[in-house]
């Protein structure tokens, strides 16, 4: 299983003053040096964290994959088309969330989303929808074009007993096989952590993780060299 880090909030810290430390290139690249697969980005409408100059430098520095997380607006994805990253992946989002809240619902934007993926197709951008771990989904996903899918894993991070996340690993277990039945690559991430993760990674049909906040958060203690490590150390286990 791969793993991607998601650098937004080393961002979100830097704009907390309005400076330009800590720089989200720099970690990047440190964090390739210690082993990730791929960096994630989240560019916002209201770039909160990640801004356009931190995509472009990382697409021109970066020598693993880049994934861009957009929400399927013109102005994003006229962005992405120009920047060119590997991934494209496509995600719901409101202005009061502190981060995304859930998946993307495929089939009550199914032409929009056809649309954007044509369009990021014809710029040679994989592309990769974030939705629940749900079946209809995970079809239209598969009917509308889209490369990768990328299984919210809120619910099962935040499940408060065994039983609930276990409950919630059955589910993704299925749209994960179910995904790729359909020739579909399996992402997954949200909330995976430290901790949860040694249970995630029984999860033979994913293909690839992202993750963010936990290693973020462990790096301001050990630094994200050694975050990343020790990531990495628990997904090989």
């Amino acid at each position: 299983m791969r793993f991607t880090l998601n650098i937004d909030h080393i961002a979100t810290l830097r704009n907390a003053r309005g400076s330009n430390q800590p720089d989200p290139v720099t970690v990047a690249l440190i964090a390739e040096q210690a082993g990730v697969d791929g960096i994630v980005v989240h560019l916002r409408e209201d770039r909160r964290h990640i801004n356009e100059r931190d995509v472009r430098l990382l697409r021109e520095l970066i020598t693993t994959k880049l994934n861009l997380e957009m929400a399927a607006v013109d102005e994003i994805v006229k962005i992405a088309c120009d920047i060119g990253p590997e991934l494209a992946t496509l995600v719901p989002e409101r202005r009061q969330e502190l981060t995304t809240e859930g998946g993307i619902n495929v089939l009550d934007n199914i032409l929009h989303l056809k649309n954007t993926i044509i369009e990021l197709h014809e710029a040679n951008i994989e592309v990769s929808l974030f939705i629940e771990p749900d079946i209809e989904n995970i079809n239209a996903s598969a009917e509308i074009g889209a490369d990768f899918i990328e299984l919210h894993t809120g619910v099962f991070s935040n499940a408060l007993s065994e039983e609930e996340q276990y409950d919630e690993l059955e589910k993704i277990r299925l749209a994960a096989r179910q995904a790729k039945k359909l020739g579909l690559s399996v992402n997954a991430g949200h909330g995976l952590d430290y901790q949860n993760i040694k249970v995630f990674r029984e999860l033979a049909d994913i293909d690839e993780v992202s993750i963010g906040h936990a290693v973020i958060a462990r790096a301001a203690i050990v630094g994200i060299d050694e975050a990343v490590k020790e990531m990495i150390r628990l997904i090989n286990n």
